[in-house]
């Protein structure tokens, strides 16, 4: 299977090229990716248990969705082809921001990506893909933000990141949302 590349991007979220996925992770590139959250009708957020044989962050609990855009793909088309994907289901979705964030682990990678936060709503129960997905859950925010700040070990790095964003404008914008 070929390796997906990534785009690289400045701090204007302007491509400046393609590079194979690895590589922009042991170069800590700078490039484009994205975070979906899916929310049910009660508030709460469908979190996704990382699949055991991912090659980093194994088991760990993380947003609903994440990855990076293909070339010519839109950030809500990419949005939208990984929950099928990962999760088996498809949602609107809704930008609601987009930032830049660092995270190094472990393994000599790096994550360091302009991440663009998505937001969809969903009812039902997904049908996960094993090979990318061990395990799902519904959590409220504020028992998300309190496990976080209990046992950070359980979550992604990124995810501890994008959570605080997350959190911050969804109880900005909660009314509207």
């Amino acid at each position: 299977m070929k390796e997906e590349n990534v785009i690289l991007v400045n701090e204007n979220d302007e491509p400046i090229g393609l590079m194979p996925k690895m590589e922009a992770h042991e170069k800590a590139l700078l490039h484009r990716a994205f975070s979906v959250f899916v929310l049910n009708q009660n508030g709460e957020i469908m979190l996704q248990q990382r699949a055991k044989d991912k090659y980093h962050s194994p088991l760990l609990w993380t947003n609903t969705c994440c990855s990076h855009q293909r070339e010519g793909e839109s950030n809500i088309e990419a949005g939208k082809r990984r929950l099928q994907e990962e999760m088996g289901f498809d949602v609107e979705l809704k930008e609601l921001f987009s930032f830049i964030y660092k995270a190094p682990f472990d393994n000599g990678l790096t994550e360091h990506e302009l991440d663009h936060v998505m937001l969809g709503y969903y009812e039902g129960e997904p049908k996960i893909n094993v090979e990318e997905v061990a395990d799902w859950k519904w959590m409220h925010p504020e028992t998300i933000k309190q496990d976080i700040q209990k046992s950070p070990e359980k979550y992604t790095e990124w995810f501890k990141i994008i959570f605080d964003r997350f959190y911050d404008y969804f109880e900005e914008k909660k009314s509207v949302l």
